[in-house]
Formats: C-alpha cells, structure tokens, sequence
C-alpha cells in the first residue's frame, strides 16, 4: 500500500530578509507534482552560501522556483507526476532544485533527480547535488580541465572545494588549494591536494608557480574575485583557464588584458540556478555517465561537516556564516 500523504508538511521560510533567526518553521500546503516531476519526502537537505544570500535579500529564487530556501535534497519518491517513467514511488533519490529543500517535502523536475549511488546514506546524497553539479560544469566542461593538467580551487574547505579537490585528483588532474589556517589545509591535502596554501599567511601566486616550476596552473576554479582576478591571470599558465563561481571580494575588478593575450588565457564563469531544466538535465547526464562509478567505487564521498535538525535550519546557517566548516552543513527530517 502507498503512504497516506498528509495535506500538511513543515517548511523552513524566510519571515523577512537578515539574519539567522529570520527562518522560521512554518506549515505549508504539500507541494504537487506535475508533469515531469517527483514528489520527494526529504531525507536531508544541503546548506549553501546561494541560502544565506537569499535569506539576506542578495538572491532571489528565479521566476516560478519555490520561494523556501534549499536548493538540494535527498529522500524517497512520495509522488509521481503525469509523464514520469523509470521511477517508482520508494526509490531513493537526489535532486538539484531552484529552491523548496528546506521542508519535509519538495517537489523536483524529473530531468534534475538521479538514483542515490550505491553505499552512500541520504546525508552524503543530500551534499551531492549543488555542489557537484557545479564542480563538473565550471571545471570539466567549462574550464576543460584534463588528466595531467593542474588544478587550484580557492576556498578548499568549502563544500564545493572539497568536492573539487576529490573530483579532480579522481580524474587525473594534479590538484592544489588554498584555504584559511593550518587546520583546513590539512584537510585540503588529506582529500588529494598535493599543497594547500593558507592565503592567510601566504602568498598563494609566488608558492604555485614555484611548486609548478614556473609555469603556472592550468584550471582555477574562483569564488573570491576581487583583487585575487589578476593574481589569478598572473598564476596561470599559458592557455589557462580562469573560471568564476562567485565574488566574495567584489564582482567589480581592474584587470591588465596584456597577460591574458600573451598567455592565451580564457577567463569565464557561470551560475547553475537560473539555468534551464534541460540544462541541469544535460548536467545531471553527465554526472551519472562520469561521476557515479566513482562513487559507488568509494573513490569520491561528500566530506560531511555537521547536521542539524530541519527546524535548526538558523542554527546551520549560523555555522557556515562562522566559516569554521570543512565541507558540508545538512539539514536532516
């Protein structure tokens, strides 16, 4: 017999635009799925910087997302929409959304949910979604980074940095980082970083060029922007590729156009969540062809921080905003 579904569900909402305590557990209406989507119960939700931005009012969900926070999950099909093939109600799932994670229940667009690999749990599965699809769009496709190139990701310890760090040593690549403190530098090195460069006492463009023999990284992967741009292009080695994610210093920057036509540098960037379902579709393809049998050959695992209730939802984001995490923060039902 399938599961009596409520009508009711508890959802985490963002009462007005601040700090922490502005998110509040409130009861909502169960989502429905429609055509082309699953009815998820979650499992477990991913915390991300994109859910502290709109919950400060700096990141709005994009026209007709679902305005709760949450932008990945992983549980068990509650529902199926009209259309939807392959899946059936009880199958264990992940999906990327452009919002609603934050709730028992969330509805997902059947071309954005992938099967939860073999011999991960739903905390792990629910750390997947945001941060690896962003990984494998911005470092493989759009950066093209290949076996034998080098490798740097800024913000290491993050939840897309460790995932970054993995993903790339798994593929091939020489992989290094920089991150803040001796601690987060240990842990960017016993994930596959053969140096990570505390950018706090350190100087992350003189150490890499050095540790590369002087000509420099071929793939950065960026969410600093700022004054690290042109230290960046410095780094980099000829037909190298910059790729930004995000600006945490500032998207606005004074750049010399000279390093990048003399190297041939290709300087890019992309955002995931306003991207089409066929897009993220395209992405999510991508991620079970290549990504999947290195997870469920245990060489890639979500580096799991800490978990929290769904309703200590300002408790998690208190946490990342500290920055004290090395991976990922989950809400968990």
């Amino acid at each position: 017999m399938p599961e009596t579904l409520p009508k009711t569900m508890t959802a985490i909402e963002i009462k007005a635009f601040g700090a922490p305590e502005v998110l509040v557990a409130a009861s909502r209406p169960l989502p429905q799925p429609g055509s082309d989507e699953l009815l998820v119960k979650v499992a477990a939700a991913g915390v991300n910087r994109p859910d502290v931005l709109q919950r400060q009012g700096h990141y709005n969900p994009p026209p007709g997302a679902s305005d709760l926070p949450g932008l990945e999950i992983a549980g068990t099909i509650a529902g199926l929409g009209a259309g939807v093939t392959g899946w059936r109600l009880g199958d264990k799932v992940l999906a990327l959304l452009a919002g609603g994670g934050y709730a028992e229940y969330a509805v997902a667009p059947l071309p954005q949910c992938l099967p939860v690999p073999k011999g991960l749990g739903m905390v792990e599965a629910a750390a997947i979604p945001e941060t690896f699809f962003t990984v494998w769009t911005n470092v493989f496709e759009r950066g093209g980074l290949k076996a034998g190139e080098s490798f740097l990701v800024h913000g290491g310890a993050s939840g897309i940095g460790t995932s970054a760090i993995q993903l790339a040593r798994a593929r091939g690549a020489r992989v290094f980082a920089s991150a803040s403190g001796a601690e987060k530098c240990k842990a960017c090195e016993a994930l596959g970083a053969e140096k990570c460069v505390d950018y706090k006492s350190e100087d992350f463009v003189e150490l890499l060029t050095k540790a590369t023999g002087g000509k420099g990284v071929d793939v950065i992967l960026d969410m600093v922007g700022g004054d690290y741009t042109a230290r960046n292009l410095k780094l980099l080695a000829p037909d190298g590729r910059l790729v930004q994610i995000a600006f945490l210093r500032g998207a606005k920057v004074e750049i010399d156009l000279a390093p990048l036509m003399l190297k041939r540098l290709t300087l890019t960037g992309s955002t995931l969540r306003a991207r089409s379902i066929a897009e993220k579709g395209r992405i999510a393809a991508a991620l079970r062809r290549e990504v999947w049998p290195l997870f469920e050959a245990g060489k890639l695992k979500p580096m799991i921080y800490k978990t929290f209730p769904l309703k200590e939802a300002a408790a998690a984001h208190r946490l990342m905003e500290s920055n004290a995490h090395i991976g990922k923060i989950v809400l968990t039902a």
